[in-house]
């Protein structure tokens, strides 16, 4: 069964077929992301001194090459041997809370690092956190 149109809509139609604007892609919006400005490390398996002097190194190196947004993946401490260790919280992470701390108290780093915060879920979620870099002088 055909409708028929209204006078109106096939002008509409017609000056849109024959128009020579540029129309606005819905799918592509977001997708050109420039993804050369984020960089991701994963830190499982470090011990707390290896994954602090990697991590400054990496910051480091990531500040020069124009970096905006780091990725650090620490995991959840599930299955890290700090149980053995009386002077520390069988609750809590080595590497999840002490690299942020490392960061926080880092002088240079404050001339640097814009912000940290909690990894979004396609991240890493608790497992992870961003470190945002501010713009090179």
């Amino acid at each position: 069964m055909k409708k028929k149109i209204s006078n109106k809509d096939q002008k509409d139609w017609d000056k849109f077929l024959n128009s020579k604007d540029k129309l606005f892609n819905k799918d592509k919006s977001g997708v050109n992301k420039n993804f050369s400005l984020v960089r991701t490390v994963d830190l499982h398996g470090y011990s707390l001194d290896e994954a602090n002097s990697f991590i400054e190194k990496f910051i480091l190196k990531s500040y020069e090459q124009k970096v905006k947004k780091i990725i650090v993946i620490t995991g959840k401490g599930l299955r890290s041997k700090n149980y053995q260790d009386p002077f520390s919280s069988k609750d809590l992470s080595i590497l999840k809370n002490s690299v942020p701390n490392f960061i926080k108290n880092n002088e240079v780093f404050s001339k640097l690092v814009s912000g940290i915060e909690r990894a979004e879920i396609q991240d890493g979620g608790e497992g992870a956190f961003y470190i945002y870099l501010k713009n090179k002088l």
